[in-house]
């Protein structure tokens, strides 16, 4: 069944009692170097710091008793992993994270800190350890993003940024597999046609660029990328067609301009996030979307997990 905007009115309500309405800031300082009248959805300042929560959450909250007394399982090392185990422990269900042997080591100690079970397995094992611990136990599998109810909790970004600014004109969506494009764009296409929603992605992983011209979901050939929470190679199954039906276009930015996209929203707009979330500033300022001053333009802030290494690349980036 294809997502509709009642499903992520439903999730809004669903999760309601355990999301942060995340603020949309207007970072004026950005004007001149974007080129427009510049907003921010800031979901680094979301529950476990990313939007990943919200979707996490609302499919949680859709499993029937038995369900949830089974447990739930999911294969990440990043911010899913983390929401899911912290949605987990806020609801009293039993968690199990299964994480590559290359997971930096404080993602997970934070997912064991919160009481989830974790599975360790080589990277490209992963998926199959989840669902072979699915069937075992008969626990539900909870994916990142190919996931209705996942992406119907992404959406109530959506719901929000439309409520707390309805003029905007354009939103800017990191994109990967496709559940929080998928979302969003559900959600402001319903309550405001006109308004344009752009996917950014990695040049080197252009899944989405690459399925859209070819009209079905595409495999690109995997690609190493500083925004590591955009590394999907092809887009969802469930998410594709509802992104292809409601999203305007996507583009496929270099890594050196999304890094300028961080330091710019960090020294000059004063909000810390990951590089992944920074993807939609540095199409931007890489030329790729066009931008007139009077635009009124959101770009979604998707999480905040940045680390010191990180933080240190951006020394040389130039502005």
């Amino acid at each position: 069944m294809a997502l509709t905007f009642h499903d992520v009115q439903a999730a809004r309500e669903r999760i309601a009692p355990y999301a942060v309405k995340t603020p949309l800031l207007r970072l004026h300082a950005l004007d001149d170097y974007l080129g427009c009248q510049v907003y921010v959805k800031a979901e680094c300042m979301q529950v476990t710091g990313s939007f990943k929560y919200r979707g996490a959450m609302n499919k949680i909250l859709s499993l029937t008793k038995e369900e949830l007394g089974r447990g739930i399982v999911a294969a990440s090392s990043g911010n899913h992993g983390k929401a899911l185990a912290y949605a987990a422990k806020m609801l009293g269900v039993k968690a199990t994270i299964v994480l590559p042997y290359t997971a930096a080591q404080i993602k997970v100690d934070t997912i064991a800190g919160w009481g989830a079970e974790t599975v360790r397995c080589e990277v490209q094992e992963r998926f199959e350890v989840a669902e072979r611990i699915c069937r075992e136990r008969g626990a539900t599998l909870v994916p990142p993003y190919n996931d209705e109810q996942v992406m119907a909790g992404q959406g109530t970004a959506g719901l929000e940024l439309m409520e707390q600014c309805p003029e905007l004109d354009t939103v800017v969506v990191p994109t990967s597999g496709g559940g929080l494009i998928g979302g969003v764009a559900t959600a402001v296409k319903a309550l405001s046609p006109r308004m344009r929603v752009y996917g950014a992605e990695p040049a080197v992983l252009p899944r989405y660029s690459v399925s859209v011209a070819a009209g079905h979901p595409v495999k690109v050939p995997a690609g190493k990328s500083v925004a590591d929470a955009l590394v999907s190679n092809m887009p969802g199954a469930l998410c594709f067609p509802v992104v292809a039906e409601h999203v305007d276009g996507f583009v496929a930015v270099d890594d050196s301009f999304l890094l300028k996209g961080m330091k710019l929203l960090l020294l000059e707009g004063k909000l810390l996030c990951e590089p992944s979330s920074a993807i939609g500033l540095g199409a931007v300022l890489q030329g790729l979307l066009p931008m007139k001053k009077e635009d009124k333009v959101c770009f979604l802030i998707s999480g905040g997990s940045v680390s010191l290494d990180q933080l240190d690349m951006l020394k040389e980036v130039k502005l």
